[in-house]
């Protein structure tokens, strides 16, 4: 890897701004001055310090948010405050991007990430990835809904979703249920209780495949994932 294009990824600013921090001699590869930024280094080798503080390169960053409401889950967005406006500057010099999205009323856990590899095999619908999810729903819910959902629901056009797990928690005119299901249809959740007569009002995900939200995130922040649960969202 080109020096330039390490410190870059590190945030120590544009090309330009590393090409100025490398002529002030300040940039070191094995104890010794680098001044060029085309000199080719191995990050899992090489020892890179800049000011003698050791640059540790790392390529991809995965990240456990717990998204709150009116937020969007984009890079981007003119009008909107997103994900990726939450994040500290150490986090979004990697440019990542959410896995898969939250609608903007529905909170939870969200995965944020800048590796394509590691979003394709949570998200391709070949993969059949469990998300669960909490939620309100005006309208009593009944065994009656835990067996259709089980089967299957036909949403408003006419696409039949893959089986679902519902369990109740507490039903009456207003029910507190909990849902698994393995796709990421438009709107799906809230759309498979319209098919039952029913309506969502609040909405959260509490858990990707066989990893839960970390119950210690306020809504808004997020952490690190480490190497153990990065292990064991791709496990499945």
């Amino acid at each position: 890897m080109r020096m330039d294009k390490l410190l870059a990824n590190m945030g120590f600013g544009t090309r330009k701004d590393v090409k100025k921090l490398m002529k002030s001699g300040s940039v070191h590869v094995n104890g010794a001055v680098i001044k060029e930024g085309k000199t080719h280094i191995d990050p899992d080798k090489d020892l890179v310090t800049v000011f003698g503080e050791e640059v540790k390169y790392k390529p991809h960053i995965y990240l456990m948010l717990n998204k709150p409401q009116g937020v969007i889950s984009a890079t981007e967005d003119q009008e909107h405050e997103t994900v990726i406006d939450l994040l500290l500057y150490e986090h979004a010099m990697y440019e990542p991007f959410p896995v898969g999205r939250l609608d903007k009323d529905t909170e939870g856990f969200l995965l944020i990430t800048n590796d394509g590899q590691f979003s394709h095999a949570l998200m391709s619908p070949r993969k059949h990835v469990p998300k669960t999810y909490a939620a309100t729903v005006r309208g009593k819910v009944t065994e009656e809904d835990v067996e259709l959902f089980k089967q299957g629901v036909t949403l408003d056009d006419g696409y039949v979703t893959k089986p679902a797990e519902l369990v109740i928690k507490n039903h009456g005119t207003v029910s507190e249920i909990e849902l698994t299901i393995t796709e990421g249809k438009y709107h799906q959740v809230k759309r498979m209780f319209e098919a039952v007569g029913k309506k969502v009002l609040t909405l959260k995900r509490l858990k990707i495949a066989d990893l839960e939200l970390d119950p210690k995130l306020e809504l808004g922040t997020y952490r690190e994932l480490t190497q153990k649960e990065i292990d064991l969202l791709l496990s499945r």
